[in-house]
């Protein structure tokens, strides 16, 4: 009897010990280090179980074996994460543990994705075709689908989109940004409205926009901005026309080809504010901060006039006369 409890005794001895030996064994596999001599991205694609993954990143040499990971998914599946659709970056040291973590959390590759300040809606959407890794949802919508998809159906786009840089992963679409920039541009208005000066000559956020979209496409110059809009504000203030290039090549549209003629500057179009009164009836391009803030602070004094230096700058003039001087230096002897 004593040398049967002995060996019982040793019998679950050298199981407990086997027991231990193989949780130390897969613990130890789960800690090891993925197989990579360099960074390297690994693709989760769309629908994509933890079996699967496990399968790609085992058929790739990623890591040795897979039975580690399936092992813990059945026995301690709170420490497997939902994988989550994008790329990653994976680094030579890391282990299996931390690859499962990574694959579930929001540390995805990013790309950024630049609308640079003055841009149209157009240049904005031909950018966002071309951009890399970035599903393309409204390639064969006219922009009139695009707004009614955003949410703001009958809305006329331009203006109406943030220029900044913005960021995507794999999985993101460009109705994605649409939104960010959308929701971006309402907010920064409404803030910039909330502070704006008594005195205004318009009456409206809109009107607001339509400005700093002027503003922005005349001036590259961050600290004419508000001079220009003294100037504007105070033409409209004294029934004058605004008299602004750019709003000749906006309502050109793809007619323009670089050069402004006496036939464009007298030609009849919605936009041409040589030819119209007061403002055009939409914004021509996408403003920036600076650009709203400007048209809704505009910089008091007594200039009416300003011309092109060719250096990205303007001459201010205050009578006809000087504005007449400062042309004929800048533009016509030039």
């Amino acid at each position: 009897m004593k040398r049967f409890l002995i060996a019982v005794g040793l019998i679950i001895a050298l199981g407990v010990a086997a027991v231990a030996g193989g949780y130390a064994y897969w613990q130890h596999r789960l800690a090891a280090p993925i197989a990579l001599d360099e960074p390297a991205l690994y693709q989760v694609p769309a629908g994509a179980g933890f079996n699967q993954v496990l399968r790609q990143l085992e058929a790739e040499g990623i890591i040795q074996a897979r039975w580690p990971f399936q092992l813990l998914a059945r026995l301690e599946p709170e420490q497997v994460p939902r994988l989550r659709v994008g790329e990653y970056q994976l680094v030579p040291g890391m282990s299996g543990m931390e690859l499962v973590a990574l694959l579930g959390s929001n540390n995805v590759v990013t790309y950024p994705l630049t609308i640079p300040e003055g841009w149209t809606f157009r240049q904005m959407r031909a950018l966002l075709d071309s951009a890399p890794k970035l599903e393309n949802r409204t390639a064969e919508m006219s922009d009139d689908e695009v707004m009614a998809l955003l949410g703001r159906e009958g809305t006329f786009p331009e203006g109406w989109f943030f220029p900044d840089t913005y960021r995507y992963h794999l999985g993101m679409s460009d109705v994605d940004i649409l939104r960010q920039s959308l929701s971006r541009m309402e907010r920064i208005l409404e803030e910039v409205w909330e502070q704006r000066d008594d005195d205004l000559t318009i009456d409206t956020p809109y009107e607001a926009l339509i400005m700093a979209s002027l503003i922005e496409r005349e001036t590259g110059a961050p600290e004419e901005r508000r001079e220009i809009a003294g100037v504007f504000k105070r033409r409209m203030e004294q029934g004058m026309r605004l008299q602004t290039d750019p709003t000749i090549i906006y309502g050109m549209g793809e007619r323009y080809q670089g050069r402004i003629t006496r036939a464009d500057i007298r030609e009849a179009t919605p936009y041409n504010t040589y030819v119209i009164d007061g403002l055009p009836p939409t914004p021509i391009a996408m403003p920036g901060r600076a650009s709203l803030e400007a048209a809704v602070n505009p910089l008091p004094g007594e200039t009416l006039y300003f011309v092109s230096r060719g250096d990205g700058t303007h001459h201010f003039s205050r009578t006809l006369r000087e504005h007449n001087n400062a042309v004929n230096r800048y533009i016509r002897n030039r």
